[in-house]
């Protein structure tokens, strides 16, 4: 009887490391499936991912967690680093769903790129022995770049890999992963850098605001959208004013306008789309139209026409200064920060 072929799945970001954990699979004839999660803060799908797919011929298919991996940012076990990004925890939902799909796939382990000691806190010994223990996978989960590093697994007891040819890399330097490149002819590989938006120091502190306000909940998903994209400035707890920064910020923030309370877009004068998403005074709202005319073509300098609420209205020339000096104010991004503006006047 002819020996079934076995299978893995990887968790695959499309960068050097996990297109190295696949190589060495697949030079063991493992055949593998490469798995790209997505959440609202990383993955989805994209260019550099697809390419490095198509390179490897593996297939590649998008796993969507986002719902999973928000109550994972909201209450990990294993705290977070130093922004909100609890990485064991994350690590150990991408395998625990791994697992529950290597029925579908008729796969038998799962792998990654991750390297001992390449990321000092979530990739030590300790950690990875964390990971393993919350996703529920145990042995079944094989690192192969550093493999000879860590504690025999279930496919090399079962002989399903040999372990002798897998490799014994430690620490941050990628030098050895770059020559094996050559060796694989791996060609046009991304340079190594971050991806998830949670390790962002800037857009950790946004979103730690939404979680002070009671936001960070699934039915707000949209406002961690505009955060990636368009200037954001809090007017107060809840109430929330995102400015495009481009055309492609603009059809962002109309994208999401009946979430919104407001919005002001352009009238006869160029300028930013602005949504509005909270309870909002009507000084509180002027005030936005006055950030239009600040980022619009005349920069405040003349008397522009805008829509608010598909309604024209006419702002008055403005005290650059003072409004420039309010922007400021309002996008200090600060848990400690508790009094509005409007309260001191």
């Amino acid at each position: 009887m002819e020996r079934k072929k076995i299978k893995a799945l990887a968790l695959f970001s499309g960068g050097l490391d996990s297109v190295l954990a696949i190589k060495l699979m697949e030079k063991q004839g493992i055949e593998v499936i490469a798995l790209n999660f997505v959440s609202y803060f990383f993955g989805g799908k994209n260019e550099k991912a697809e390419k490095m797919a198509n390179q490897l011929g593996v297939q590649l298919e998008y796993i969507d967690f986002k719902t999973r991996h928000l109550e994972v940012v909201k209450e990990p076990v294993y705290g977070r680093g130093k922004n909100m990004n609890p990485c064991i925890d994350c690590h150990s939902l991408m395998f625990k769903v791994a697992g529950e799909l290597l029925e579908k796939y008729e796969a038998d382990f799962i792998i990654s790129g991750e390297v001992l000691g390449q990321r000092p806190m979530s990739q030590n010994s300790q950690a990875l022995e964390r990971v393993k223990e919350l996703s529920g996978m145990g042995d079944y989960l094989v690192r192969p770049l550093s493999a000879k590093l860590l504690p025999i697994s279930k496919p090399e007891e079962l002989g399903w890999i040999n372990r002798e040819l897998l490799l014994d890399i430690e620490g941050r330097s990628r030098k050895y992963q770059m020559e094996l490149t050559e060796e694989y002819g791996i060609v046009d590989y991304p340079s190594p850098g971050g991806g998830c938006l949670l390790t962002d120091i800037d857009y950790s502190k946004k979103l730690s605001v939404f979680e002070e306000d009671e936001m960070l909940e699934n039915e707000f998903n949209y406002l961690f959208n505009l955060t990636k994209i368009a200037r954001m400035f809090r007017f107060g707890e809840k109430k929330y004013v995102f400015v495009g920064r481009d055309n492609e910020g603009n059809h962002k923030v109309m994208e999401y306008q009946e979430k919104a309370d407001h919005i002001i877009r352009a009238f006869d004068t160029p300028g930013p789309v602005i949504g509005l998403f909270g309870d909002f005074q009507e000084e509180e709202i002027e005030l936005a139209c006055k950030f239009f005319s600040r980022y619009s073509k005349v920069k405040g300098k003349e008397v522009v026409s805008l829509l608010l609420d598909n309604q024209k209205k006419t702002i008055s020339t403005i005290d650059v200064e003072e409004i420039e000096g309010l922007m400021r104010e309002y996008q200090k991004i600060d848990k400690k920060r508790r009094n509005l503006i409007f309260n001191k006047r």
